[in-house]
């Protein structure tokens, strides 16, 4: 490969990662912010690490391989492996969830970001901060009002 062909993915890679951490930082703020498990650090990390493993695959393997569909669903499992363990049940209560989703909503937007798809990326990571940021309210509100199956929150939990 000659050098200049070589700087070229040098600088796409990083663009990419670039992109990933940038799109993940507003959730992990957000998180960070409602100080739950995950969050500033950990949301950047998931994504990087998702278009990392994408950008290696398409690079080894090549765009049109089928081994992409296997480095999918690897990527698919590990992000729930991750955001399982954000998943807490006391009693009769769970907590986590919202982070559990996040996160694997995150490592998809990573892996978009690794496959070029900036738009579904883009989308995914303004839908995941959204959702999190301002549907609290409607969450709070159903519980306020004693929605049944919705089980209060101990202060701090929101």
């Amino acid at each position: 490969m000659p050098i200049m062909q070589e700087w070229r993915e040098i600088v796409s890679h990083v663009w990419a990662l670039g992109i990933a951490f940038a799109l993940a930082f507003p959730i992990g703020w957000d998180r960070e912010r409602s100080e739950r498990s995950a969050g500033v650090r950990t949301f950047p990390l998931v994504a990087m690490a998702a278009c990392g493993f994408v950008l290696i695959a398409v690079r080894i393997l090549g765009p049109d391989s089928i081994g992409q569909a296997r480095v999918l669903e690897g990527l698919i499992t590990g992000m729930g492996f991750i955001g399982g363990g954000a998943i807490l049940k006391r009693e009769s209560r769970t907590s986590g969830t919202a982070t559990a989703a996040s996160l694997w909503a995150t490592g998809m937007v990573g892996a978009a970001v690794g496959y070029g798809l900036y738009d579904i990326a883009a989308i995914m990571a303004a839908a995941t901060f959204a959702t999190l940021r301002w549907m609290r309210s409607f969450k709070d509100q159903a519980r306020d009002a004693g929605a049944p199956g919705a089980p209060a929150l101990e202060q701090g939990e929101r």
